[in-house]
């Protein structure tokens, strides 16, 4: 297992004394915080998203090729967030804060759910002593009252950064949006309009903002997607051109777009995907079929 530092095609390498840095830099990260209890950033920032795959101890509302975690599973993922070690993780397809927290200690972490009644929820997870405030949800991706609203959040530094976590329609990864013999693309197409709205309002407000989440989208070449979030505001995608490594290589749908102020933040190739030690498919289920993929940004003095 190990972080992979993405090329266009992708090298799986594995980050030397990553566990050592990262260690040092959780210490430096919690001194500042206490020194700068109003601002609680610091210089860096560690974005991350991840789809934990049907994250629930239940067997409610679960197709019949699902099954529920098991004890032992989220265990190993709990080590893989320790691993990860970000400091805003948008997470989806969670049921509820409570199977949330055994993967993301309290103690570390603080955990926002949308709203949603279903059990594949989206949320954000924030490290202690990183101040935000919540916003209400998107409510509007949910266009069929059967997918998942956006969770929306701005962290209280200076300058503000403003999250928006997403899981989009999946079944549309590549055919054109206007394809309407997909009703998948049909609902991913409807999506549009309500986020479209939320970068035309970040840009206008001229506030730093951040997408991320499972887009359910490859959103390469000239893609309509991608072409359209674009011309809603100048945007940033920190996985554009690049091919991810999670099990075994694949195209990217999990991105992490940035708007405003922010893309200047980006730091350069930072681009990680962190991979999983366990291999074969009973593990791609058991664990998740996504890996989680993180940015680092450098927020200005």
């Amino acid at each position: 297992m190990g972080f992979a530092a993405l090329n266009p095609s992708y090298v799986s390498t594995r980050d030397v004394g990553w566990v050592e840095r990262s260690e040092t830099r959780r210490l430096l990260t919690i001194i500042l915080l206490l020194l700068l209890p109003s601002c609680a950033l610091g210089a860096e920032l560690k974005l991350a998203t991840w789809n934990l795959e049907w994250l629930t101890t239940s067997d409610r509302d679960l197709p019949a090729d699902v099954h529920p975690k098991q004890p032992e599973d989220i265990d190993r993922l709990r080590r893989y967030a320790a691993e990860l070690d970000a400091d805003v993780i948008a997470v989806q397809e969670v049921d509820g804060p409570a199977v949330a927290a055994r993967v993301f200690p309290p103690d570390n972490y603080s955990i926002h759910l949308s709203r949603d009644d279903v059990v594949q929820r989206v949320g954000i997870v924030v490290r202690r002593g990183i101040h935000y405030s919540v916003n209400p949800d998107l409510t509007g991706l949910d266009v069929s009252r059967q997918l998942r609203s956006g969770v929306d959040i701005t962290l209280r530094s200076q300058p503000p950064l403003r999250i928006l976590a997403v899981h989009l329609k999946t079944g549309c990864f590549d055919e054109k949006l206007s394809n309407r013999t997909r009703r998948a693309c049909a609902e991913l197409r409807e999506q549009m309009p309500p986020l479209l709205d939320w970068i035309r309002a970040r840009q206008s407000e001229g506030v730093a903002f951040a997408i991320l989440g499972d887009f359910n989208r490859h959103m390469d070449g000239r893609d309509q997607l991608w072409s359209a979030l674009r011309q809603a505001a100048p945007l940033s995608r920190s996985t554009e051109g690049r091919a991810s490594p999670c099990w075994g290589g694949e195209a990217f749908i999990d991105h992490i777009i940035l708007g405003g102020a922010a893309r200047d933040w980006l730091q350069p190739d930072t681009l990680r995907v962190l991979t999983y030690h366990e291999t074969g498919a009973e593990w791609k289920e058991r664990l998740s079929d996504h890996c989680p993929v993180s940015v680092r940004l450098r927020l200005p003095d």
